[in-house]
């Protein structure tokens, strides 16, 4: 089981996100293709090394070229009597802060170029076809259009969409509208879309099996936005965190360590808060922020792999019996329990009381998602209870590994047996790309792959 583990005892954002998993390994080439092919460009990043209590740590920058200032990292402003200054609005509705302390040595450029704006569109110009609602707002909608014309796989797509959607629904709430009246500032906006897609495309690149969050730490207090004076955890982020359960924990630091951008990640990306009984860890890597505090802000993300003993690890195995919904409305919850992580799920006929046939559902699901599953599961269906049960199970070894073939290097799951020798399953959506590019049969290509990872 290879795993992901964000050390977010000072806490996250998505700046931060970004930098610990470059850090870790995550291919930043891969990063700015992706970051090249975004309709808007007026930005530059920056991935530099820089110094946290002696201890070295990337730093990802994301610069405006509209000449817009990043007050939010304003100490004096955030937390202290000048009111002159204004924070750079990212959410019309909340200014979410990008995290911490700011140094930079080293630094790498990697410019927001690539393909040219359309035929008659001037370079460094909005176009209005590339961006929707030109010198004014932008909503969820209009965002996800943007991410969605990217080069980026559709995983990674789908990751940075529903990290968005997380932010919008919590705003919507906090301020009591609809999700599509939430919008975005237009020039403030286009970090936040750089981080929140960074964060998928990396994650998609170094294919974990899941995502443990051990730790959550907030500070206390207030900070200044651009409404006023909040309490931390702002509203949005506390919103985010009682709708997908996480476990807050207070660190005494006066400062808002979690932005709202990072509780999104860790909603969309969290399947446990618990560590393995026992693990190696493989990588690690330190992500900085870009806030002075009395604690050093960074992020620790570490990949690491568990060994499977006689005891297993845990699931939880969630059941309902289902007997008033179409069989349509049952497929459509499907579709939405494995989007929120489950590791299994199935329909059982069965016959209930009076003969009724009815569907049994069963989820396989890990304790850290359980409360969002369930959520989803009284949403899409009729239910009004759900049964739960704690269990142990014993699972092999996974890891991902490329296997050459006549379509070039393809991602396949190596499992570990026993006797350690391995056995391989091609990933579908690879192969069904392939079939569907080279106009081959699904089959073929499937014997084709396995065949060429057997050797």
């Amino acid at each position: 089981m290879r795993s992901l583990v964000l050390d977010c005892s000072s806490g996250i954002s998505g700046d931060m996100t970004v930098a610990a998993l470059i850090d870790l390994g995550a291919d930043a080439s891969k990063l700015k293709a992706v970051l090249d092919s975004l309709p808007d460009r007026q930005f530059e990043i920056k991935i530099s090394r820089v110094k946290k209590s002696a201890l070295d740590a990337c730093n990802f920058s994301v610069l405006l070229k509209n000449g817009e200032p990043h007050s939010d990292h304003d100490m004096q402003y955030l937390f202290g009597q000048d009111s002159a200054q204004k924070p750079t609005e990212t959410f019309h509705v909340h200014a979410p802060a990008r995290a911490h302390d700011h140094e930079h040595d080293h630094e790498e450029h990697l410019r927001g170029h690539g393909h040219e704006h359309e035929a008659n569109a001037v370079p460094g110009e909005h176009s209005h076809h590339d961006l929707p609602h030109a010198h004014g707002h932008r909503h969820l909608t209009d965002v996800l259009a943007l991410i969605a014309r990217t080069c980026a796989t559709e995983k990674a797509k789908a990751l940075a969409a529903k990290i968005f959607t997380i932010i919008a629904e919590a705003e919507a709430k906090a301020h009591g509208v609809t999700i599509d009246e939430v919008h975005f500032h237009e020039v403030g906006a286009l970090d936040s879309i750089i981080d929140i897609l960074s964060v998928a495309v990396l994650l998609d690149d170094l294919k974990v099996d899941e995502v443990i969050v051990p730790s959550l730490c907030e500070g206390h207090g207030q900070i200044r936005c651009q409404h006023g004076v909040l309490p931390i955890p702002v509203p949005a982020v506390a919103h985010i965190a009682a709708q997908y359960g996480l476990t807050l924990s207070p660190a005494p630091v006066y400062g808002e360590l979690i932005t709202p951008t990072g509780a999104a990640i860790v909603a969309a990306v969290k399947t446990s808060d618990s560590l393995p009984e026992r693990y190696v860890i493989k990588q690690t890597g330190f992500g900085a922020g870009k806030r002075e505090y009395s604690r050093p802000s960074l992020l620790r993300a570490m990949i690491i792999e568990s060994e499977t003993d006689i005891e297993g690890d845990r699931v939880v195995k969630l059941e309902t019996n289902i007997d008033d919904t179409t069989p349509e409305i049952l497929g459509y919850a499907l579709e939405k329990i494995y989007a929120e992580g489950a590791l299994e799920a199935w329909f059982t006929p069965v016959f209930m009381k009076k003969g009724r046939p009815a569907y049994l559902l069963t989820v396989l699901t890990s304790e850290g998602l359980r409360r969002n599953i369930e959520n989803v599961i009284f949403r899409e269906t009729t239910t009004i209870g759900i049964r739960r049960t704690t269990m142990r199970r014993t699972t092999l070894v996974r890891r991902p590994a490329s296997v050459q073939t006549p379509w070039g290097a393809v991602e396949v799951k190596e499992c570990i047996l026993p006797d350690g020798s391995s056995r391989f399953y091609p990933e579908y959506e690879t192969l069904k790309q392939i079939a569907s590019d080279k106009g081959l049969a699904l089959r073929d290509v499937y014997e084709a792959v396995l065949k060429n990872a057997q050797r």
